[in-house]
């Protein structure tokens, strides 16, 4: 059962069109909002007038930062955990703009009407008179003399300096070094894009707040929530039902949520609000933005000595939830991939922009460090002259345990392994009749491969527990979550295969503060390691039960009886009760053992706070015209480790949309901004390109297994791996087929224009 593929459980109701997403479920009678949003990316406001607004058709309620500042309604929370040198700066961030606004998009006011045209209808008579202010939307220009001031507390708009690693051990490897490689390198803003976008329903019942939300953390929220209104956490009951996705942006708290929960305790009556993607672009979170110096240091064998980073991460205007731990803790945790550097620096400063704040996103910080090591390597290799593979194999972790030089602790991997698997698949000895056959065309050819390291785990400690219901279902109930990834079928086969029924008697229940009593949701590819072993733990609780029940029963010592397959037999005489026999036994106090309450239930919380290390080989060829920089990637191959597999189909499945979303920030992906008013030219897809279905060829993924003794099933996280080891991959191909043109270096996304324009200059230079 463990192993096999199965197909999802889920989809029956996906595709039948059966799925519950929050727009399905606005209550009969519910009013709708809109948000007002700033058109300035920097202004101070001087007036808002609400009055013709207020007395438009339809119109119950229109509010204002001063309305909610009036309630005692606090700034939004930016709880992540950061040693910085000196403090971390973080602003108030109020549900709606009071004095300023600070980018474009951010909500100024919040209308609520019987249907969602009225209150959009009337959020365009809301006058508002601005101030424009001067706006800067570039991390390394918001630190340039004479910027914009964004923040009276944040001199210079820095939000923090951040340092991880030996500063003494890298500057003094680097000075003995044979040879330095060093990049300048930026990695491009992005959208998560779900095909669901964020959406809510608020009500208030006179003594409690809910929110149903499209969400992936439903207990982290409510702690929020708690801060924001004063109140105790029993206040607020959160739930989810199905989540069209959610790739790290629905993990946080936002300002329509507060609104939202304003709205429907005046109104007393559920309000619900669900946004478009314009809104999403403008006032929803972005991903990456990761910008400076990383430099490699060698010796004359083409070993790795050190490994030095200077960057700058974009915050935008607010620090979002875990923003600032993104490019600090995060990317700390993955620098160096898979390679054995004995040294490495890391120093990262936040800029305050002028653009919407930046938090996690699939990866969230270890796809930024993957993609600077994996950039320096590959230019090592061609300034070396050594192999891409040859530089790579000699310079992997080939031994375990292994501290890195940031101080993680890998307990497996099969970093050469990998190496080994994906060239044997390549076919680089055919490569230069393709790359012939390419030129024979008019077309450049080029092959491309890198590695990844993931560090998966997001946050520490998982709850779960299980329970027999009164129609014979047993109910699994999660702290962690699912918002796409499948875990009603890999939660569901874990659980058969531990119990020893049929998969068809288990319900998922997660995502409800109200049925489940802690939880950390999902985020950093946590929710099998984490959240299974929560599971393991609970059902090796109803085993333990249900044996001294049947020792009881079968008057014979709880340890001479074995449990298989979904029944505990005494060893000695073959005597036997089956889970399901139990299951009713143990509802009648008079089988039980002496002092034992009825009943099999039983919960557990994982304590574990250990990262998994899932890592691969990938490699891609490219096709590009030199005539109108258009690139075709023609072929994908991806060789990772994930230990144990559940479930090998999903496990693709999982690798193949990240593997999307990666080759999209290579070559197609960027959230832009007007460098002079802080403008978004991006706001919608006429304008950002999310990669369609040509824009891919088949996503080949092939499995290693390097078992990890971190948690009882061996996995470790797949999530966010694809994203994690496309981006550099795909670069590297394409850095390949430029190179006879004297191509060197490219940013993402690489797109028609941009790699027309890099040709140009390369011709005009030669």
């Amino acid at each position: 059962m463990i192993g096999e593929s199965r197909r999802r459980i889920e989809d029956a109701r996906f595709l039948t069109g059966q799925g519950r997403y929050v727009a399905d479920l606005i209550p009969a009678g519910a009013l709708h909002a809109h948000a007002l949003r700033s058109p300035y990316a920097h202004a101070r406001i001087l007036s808002v007038d609400v009055a013709a607004a207020a007395a438009m058709p339809g119109v119950a309620l229109v509010l204002t930062g001063a309305d909610l500042a009036a309630e005692g309604i606090g700034p939004l929370p930016c709880p992540a955990v950061v040693q910085t040198i000196g403090p971390l700066v973080i602003p108030d961030r109020p549900a709606l703009a009071r004095e300023t606004v600070k980018h474009v998009g951010e909500p100024v006011a919040f209308v609520v009407a019987e249907t969602a045209a009225q209150a959009r209808d009337a959020a365009e008579a809301i006058l508002v008179e601005y101030d424009p202010l001067p706006a800067v939307v570039d991390s390394r220009a918001a630190f340039a003399p004479g910027a914009p001031r964004i923040w009276p507390e944040a001199p210079g708009n820095r939000a923090f300096r951040f340092e991880r690693g030996d500063r003494a051990a890298t500057e003094a490897a680097f000075a003995a070094a044979a040879r330095v490689i060093e990049l300048d390198l930026v990695n491009n803003r992005v959208h998560a894009a779900p095909i669901e976008p964020r959406g809510a329903v608020a009500a208030w019942d006179g003594t409690r707040l809910d929110l149903l939300l499209s969400g992936m953390g439903v207990h982290g929220l409510r702690r929020q929530l708690s801060t924001v209104f004063g109140l105790p956490e029993e206040a607020f009951h959160l739930h989810c039902p199905d989540v069209g996705g959610g790739f790290g942006m629905k993990n946080f708290l936002f300002p329509e949520h507060v609104a939202l929960l304003s709205a429907a305790r005046r109104l007393g009556c559920p309000v619900a609000w669900i946004a478009d993607h314009t809104e999403e672009f403008q006032g929803a979170v972005h991903g990456r933005d990761y910008q400076g110096i990383a430099r490699l240091a060698l010796d004359d064998q083409g070993r790795f000595l050190a490994l030095h980073a200077r960057m700058a991460a974009d915050m935008g205007a607010y620090c979002s939830a875990h923003g600032p731990a993104c490019p600090t803790n995060s990317v700390s945790t993955a620098i160096g991939g898979v390679y054995a550097i004995p040294a490495i620096l890391l120093e990262v400063e936040g800029a305050f922009t002028n653009s919407t704040p930046v938090d996690a996103y699939r990866g969230a910080g270890k796809p930024e460090a993957n993609y600077l090591t994996e950039r320096l390597v590959e230019a090592a290799a061609r300034a070396t002259g050594l192999d891409p593979i040859e530089i790579r194999r000699r310079n992997a972790i080939a031994s375990f345990p292994y501290r890195s030089a940031t101080g993680m602790l890998m307990d497996t991997g099969r970093f050469r392994d990998n190496l080994a698997d994906l060239e044997r698949l390549l076919d680089r000895e055919g490569f230069a009749a393709r790359r012939a056959g390419s030129e024979a065309r008019g077309m450049l050819r080029g092959l491309g491969l890198a590695c990844f390291l993931e560090t998966s785990r997001g946050a520490p400690q998982e709850w779960a527990a299980v329970r027999f219901a009164p129609d014979g279902m047993v109910d699994l109930c999660i702290g962690t979550q699912s918002n796409g990834q499948g875990l009603e079928t890999s939660f569901t086969q874990i659980a058969s295969a531990w119990l020893g029924l049929e998969e068809s008697r288990f319900r998922l229940v997660q995502a409800d503060t109200d049925r489940i009593a802690f939880g950390n949701g999902h985020g950093g590819a946590r929710s099998l390691h984490v959240g299974a072993t929560a599971l393991v733990l609970a059902m090796e609780k109803v085993i333990d039960k249900a044996r001294h029940i049947a020792a009881h029963l079968l008057q014979v010592a709880p340890e001479s009886i074995e449990f298989a397959e979904g029944c505990f037999t005494v060893t000695a005489t073959g005597a036997a009760l089956t889970l399901d026999a139990l299951i009713e036994a143990s509802r009648d106090p008079q089988d039980l053992p002496e002092g034992m309450e009825p009943g099999l239930d039983a919960e557990a919380k994982n304590l574990s706070d250990l990262i998994t290390f899932p890592s691969g080989a990938h490699a891609a060829e490219v096709e590009v015209d030199p005539e109108t920089g258009a690139v075709t990637l023609l072929r994908y191959l991806a060789v990772d480790d994930y230990g144990s597999l559940i479930n090998p189909m999903l496990t693709a499945g999982q690798v193949q949309g990240g593997l999307a979303q990666g080759i999209g920030q290579a070559l197609l992906e960027r959230i832009a901004y007007d460098p002079a008013s802080g403008q978004l030219l991006s706001a919608s897809f006429m304008d950002y390109a999310l990669p369609r279905a040509e824009d891919l060829p088949d996503l080949a993924v092939y499995f290693g297994e390097a078992r990890t003794q971190s948690n009882p099933l061996g996995v470790k996280g797949v999530g966010q791996a694809g994203a994690i080891g496309a981006p550099q991959t795909v670069m590297h191909a394409l850095l390949d087929a430029l190179r006879p043109l004297g191509v060197t270096h490219l940013d993402m996304p690489a797109t028609p224009e941009s790699v027309w324009r890099a040709i140009r200059a390369a011709r005009a230079a030669a």
